[in-house]
């Protein structure tokens, strides 16, 4: 297997919730991410309405890839409203046959015959561990998953499920302007557990939003952009990279250019006194 980039591509946007790319742009970008290494993509059945994995099938189809060539990882659980699926209400659903079926159809959307990483999406009141366990099993003893794993969960919500099933990926929202996951314990369990750790929106609301938050982190960010000479959303990327709990930040950017920013991140190792410069920042207050 090719070295791969500890950057993960995240697809939510590329087909109706964002771009709309053709198939032919789409292979054009899946080509273009494993040349660079990032070859993991990542799905949930939900995209685009239920749309975007079997747009992004078809396009992989048509690439001339091999299938060792990518790593995929989807996830299931979240019931939107859907005329087809005859549901009338935002849910979640969990039980037995209803995630052996929707595995089943992300590999079919997908056009593979297994998934890298098949994650639950968020936990939901009803999960019922010995349920979920049973179904994880059957796929991964089917060969049609490899690794399970959560997004989303609390330490607790991990505990009750891997009490059943081993628990190998947590990917939550984590970035320097949302940082939760530092005091919450969750990336500590990860650590502890040696789970992998995924981060989705990992630059946060720095350019998103402007408030005061995000103009002590900008300020901070353009002295360190000189010192370091890179770029702010780099910047930003280093910062989580730095954590201990090596977490993989799933990047939503489909411009060309990011994606190779993106990469340069991995060789940028922030000073001590950068980072937390950068946590003070982002709290308004100096460390307790």
């Amino acid at each position: 297997m090719k070295p791969t980039s500890q950057i993960i591509i995240g697809c939510m946007s590329w087909g109706i919730w964002g771009k709309k790319f053709s198939t032919k742009e789409q292979v054009e970008m899946i080509r273009f991410c494993t040349e660079n290494r990032n070859s993991i993509f990542d799905h949930a059945d939900i995209y685009g309405n239920y749309t975007t994995e079997a747009e992004f099938g078809k396009a992989f189809a048509a690439s001339g890839l091999q299938r060792e060539d990518i790593q995929l990882i989807s996830k299931c659980g979240i019931q939107l409203e859907n005329e087809q699926r005859k549901t009338h209400i935002k849910h979640y659903n969990y039980s037995k046959e209803y995630i052996v079926w929707s595995a089943e159809q992300s590999l079919k959307n997908l056009k593979t015959d297994y998934l890298d990483t098949f994650l639950l999406h968020r936990p939901s009141p009803l999960m019922q561990p010995n349920e979920i366990a049973e179904a994880v099993l059957e796929l991964q003893e089917s060969g049609k998953i490899i690794n399970f794993g959560v997004s989303n969960f609390t330490p607790s919500q991990v505990d009750l499920i891997a009490d059943k099933i081993p628990v190998s990926v947590n990917q939550v929202e984590f970035s320097l302007t949302q940082n939760s996951a530092m005091q919450n314990g969750v990336l500590d369990q990860m650590l502890q557990k040696e789970m992998q750790a995924m981060s989705w929106s990992p630059l946060g609301s720095v350019f998103r939003q402007e408030n005061a938050q995000t103009k002590r982190i900008k300020k901070v960010l353009k002295v360190l952009s000189e010192k370091y000479n890179s770029t702010i959303d780099v910047l930003l990327l280093a910062w989580i990279l730095k954590h201990p709990a090596k977490v993989s930040p799933v990047i939503g950017t489909t411009n060309k250019q990011r994606i190779l920013d993106a990469n340069k991140a991995l060789e940028i190792d922030l000073e001590l006194q950068d980072w937390f410069q950068l946590l003070v920042a982002s709290k308004g207050e100096e460390m307790d």
